[in-house]
């Protein structure tokens, strides 16, 4: 009796046809897909990738290592430690270059962008026609210069015969004209007030386009209200202007830190180690001193550097 039921249990329970469980297996179309545009975006990113991994990270691999070596460039290298890296705080030239960089931020950071906010502001104001295009030109034209060249025509200005000098005596201060480039006190503000020549610009035409993204109701909300010229900007241009702030911030100070072509042009780092820049000084220790290590000691720091005052204002861009 037992047997016959199971006998016809078994007869009447479906039958799995062959190949369900290996098609219950087998992932959803939609998990396929995004496989198969995971690997496509790979594959089209990989070129890119693979010239990063050679032209960058390779290189900022050796340098690490060059840093813990004594070397020349051509013989061989011996092992240094952490001298070189001790070097660098502790031999006045090295460490000057450091202290030099960071003055440098206030010429091609605080002051463009204080003075791009001012003249964003100051041109949203415009409302004649073509006038705010023209001003934006005239400012965004030192982006286009090749830095090579302003510091050039930088260094002819600031000769002792140059338009600077002569403006000076034009308006009776002939008493105040001054080598400003061959002079210890005044050699690192000049080259710095070219650096804020060229930044000025870009700060004020990225500030433009945040303006221009700002809801205007706000703007008009807070005339209605009675806000001021001072309260509007505290309180509506400002915090609407910061991701464009901190891209102005994080781009001049980059370009303080990292600083070389002007002030090769314009001083090679003199008067003295007056304007000497890590820059600057990396090439002469790789190039002219041959002393690689050093050079790849300081470019370690260098690097340090810049990650350490960037990536806290990065944070603060990102913050609500």
């Amino acid at each position: 009796m037992t047997s016959s039921n199971t006998r016809a249990s078994s007869a009447t329970a479906p039958t799995a046809e062959p190949g369900t469980s290996a098609r219950r297996r087998r992932p959803p179309r939609g998990t396929r897909s995004r496989r198969g545009a995971g690997w496509l975006i790979l594959l089209w990113v990989l070129p890119a990738l693979t010239v990063y991994g050679i032209f960058v990270l390779y290189p900022l691999v050796e340098t690490v290592e060059y840093s813990f070596y004594n070397w020349d460039g051509i013989g061989a290298a011996t092992p240094a430690g952490l001298t070189n890296y001790a070097h660098v705080f502790t031999q006045p030239a090295l460490y000057t270059s450091i202290t030099n960089s960071f003055v440098l931020i206030v010429f091609f950071t605080v002051i463009p962008v204080i003075l791009g906010l001012a003249s964003a502001v100051l041109m949203r104001e415009i409302k004649a026609r073509g006038t705010g295009t023209l001003v934006r030109t005239l400012l965004f034209l030192p982006q286009v210069i090749p830095l090579a060249g302003a510091s050039i025509a930088w260094t002819w200005m600031y000769s002792p015969t140059g338009v600077v000098n002569q403006v000076l005596r034009a308006v009776g201060l002939a008493s105040d004209q001054h080598p400003w480039l061959g002079d210890f006190s005044t050699a690192l503000p000049a080259v710095g007030i070219i650096g804020t020549w060229v930044l000025t610009g870009f700060c004020t035409v990225l500030l433009l386009v945040g303006i221009a993204r700002i809801d205007p109701s706000l703007f008009e909300a807070a005339r209605l209200d009675g806000a001021g010229r001072w309260a509007e900007f505290r309180a509506i241009t400002l915090p609407g202007l910061r991701r464009e702030i901190v891209v102005c911030v994080t781009v001049t100070i980059i370009s303080a830190l990292a600083s070389f072509d002007v002030v090769y042009i314009a001083t090679q780092g003199g008067p003295g180690y007056s304007t000497m820049v890590p820059g600057l000084e990396i090439y002469q220790l790789t190039f002219i001193k041959q002393s690689v290590g050093q050079a790849s000691a300081l470019a370690v720091v260098l690097v340090a550097l810049v990650l350490v005052v960037i990536l806290p204002i990065q944070r603060l861009g990102r913050a609500r």
